[in-house]
């Protein structure tokens, strides 16, 4: 008779973090008070959805005390890990001292960050504009572009994501995130250089060309032959981690300025540090944007975004009255400010490089394991794992990716999905995890596969 050996049982990473005693509304009160009173679009990941209390660096709790790996980081939002304390702390002093006053006042704090900004920027991009949400950021950037060319027309990518906002929604690109009647003025999808998923054939190098060339028929077919602005993500982030090989921005960003227009590069979740090898994602492609928005990381979870540009395109806001009641506000500005102390300070850029590459190469292990991973993509701590049913069809295997999601949460481990079809798995973590960490994923998303079949 042949014995079949039982995996080892999982032992999670330990922590000495103790949550507190839950003594709030039940899960239950939680869910029917929400179904009832919050608008019905916002929704929820799991079948049987979590109801989380506490949260200490790359763990999460629930209202039993259950202990989660958050993988996934809030939508990749907790850069330097849940309630880091010297964030806590920042935040915690500024609103004992001034919690509101807007820019019509001065507070040190505001010129301080962007300061603070502009050192980790390439030489020019020195003048920042903060806003709350990376719609905002996005919307304020193909305005500026508008004004400071006096084009219109704007160039994003197939696959994108650059807000939910009525304006920014058009500059999405995925018909799940559009509502209908909210018409596209003046926005052109060029095709996606991602080489997994591009109907072009050829190298990566190739299919990056031909996708170039692409958008060089949209000036000339689609617009007057300019254009205000190239907006992409240097990593796809709702997409699913789509990456393109890396000849693409730099044809690209020259194409889009030989057709008067600005380069705008989504940093939103890519920045920070996220990508291992730089603190931005554009640099790992070798371009310097003309405009760069960002949010999410920038406050580990304070609402927080921000704009930053050459000083003559920003001068072209100074034409009219702008104004952001809550752009500036000081408790967000020592958020932000603590946040870029904390990712130099913990090594968090270089721990995204380290950790990232490890856990990249356990789920590489994985696809020579698994036939239904497709492909794995993304760079340091912004990785994606697509399924397919099929290698050769590369037809997407949705209903898969939300059980996997169903048995890593059942094992303690949370993950995010991605992709127009839902099936690429993300796993963008809190920056902070370990390699202890990054193996247990890998240990959790094999027994989840091999349950699935």
């Amino acid at each position: 008779m042949t014995h079949v050996m039982a995996p080892p049982a999982l032992r999670m990473p330990h922590t000495g973090h103790v949550p507190r005693p839950y003594d709030g509304p039940s899960r239950d009160e939680v869910l029917a008070t929400r179904r009832e009173f919050v608008n019905p679009a916002v929704f929820t990941l799991y079948r049987d959805p979590i109801m989380i209390v506490e949260g200490h660096m790359q763990w999460l709790f629930d209202e039993t005390g259950k202990r989660y790996l958050d993988m996934f980081a809030g939508i990749v939002t907790v850069s330097c890990g849940h309630c880091h304390p010297r964030v806590v702390d920042a935040v915690r002093r500024q609103t004992e001292t001034l919690q509101h006053a807007t820019t019509i006042y001065l507070h040190p704090s505001m010129p301080a960050f962007a300061k603070k900004l502009a050192s980790r920027m390439p030489d020019g991009l020195n003048v920042t504009y903060f806003v709350n949400s990376g719609s905002e950021a996005n919307d304020l950037a193909i305005m500026m572009a508008r004004l400071y060319t006096g084009n219109h027309d704007v160039i994003a990518l197939r696959n994108a994501y650059h807000g939910a906002s009525p304006s920014t929604m058009q500059l999405t690109s995925h018909s799940t995130w559009k509502y209908p009647g909210v018409r596209p003025d003046g926005i052109h999808h060029a095709i996606n250089p991602d080489p997994f998923r591009s109907p072009f054939a050829g190298s990566p190098e190739e299919v990056a060309t031909r996708s170039v060339d692409d958008i060089r028929d949209l000036v000339r077919y689609s617009t007057p032959g300019k254009v205000a602005a190239f907006i992409a993500e240097p990593i796809q982030g709702v997409g699913g981690a789509t990456t393109s090989a890396p000849n693409f921005f730099r044809e690209a960003y020259g194409a889009v300025r030989a057709a008067g227009g600005l380069c705008i590069a989504d940093e939103v979740q890519t920045g920070f540090g996220r990508t291992g090898e730089h603190y931005w994602g554009f640099q790992n492609w070798d371009v310097t944007p003309d405009i760069v928005t960002m949010a999410k990381g920038i406050g580990n979870g304070i609402p927080l975004a921000a704009v930053t540009t050459t000083r003559e395109i920003a001068q072209t806001l100074a034409q009219r009255v702008h104004f952001n009641t809550y752009g500036g506000n000081p408790v967000s500005m020592a958020a932000g400010m603590a946040v870029l102390d904390v990712i130099d300070e913990d090594g968090l850029q270089e721990n995204c490089r380290v950790v990232g590459g490890r856990l990249k190469a356990g789920l590489e292990a994985l696809m020579r394991k698994h036939a239904l991973i497709g492909d794995v993509r993304g760079m340091g701590l912004m990785l994606g794992m697509e399924l397919v049913r099929d290698r050769a069809t590369r037809e997407p295997a949705k209903a898969e990716t939300l059980d996997l999601l169903e048995q890593c949460r059942e094992m303690g481990v949370l993950i995010g999905k991605g992709g127009l079809d839902g099936n690429v798995v993300r796993i963008k973590p809190p920056m902070c995890i370990t390699a202890e960490d990054a193996d247990f994923t890998v240990d959790v998303i094999d027994r989840a596969l091999s349950r699935i079949g």
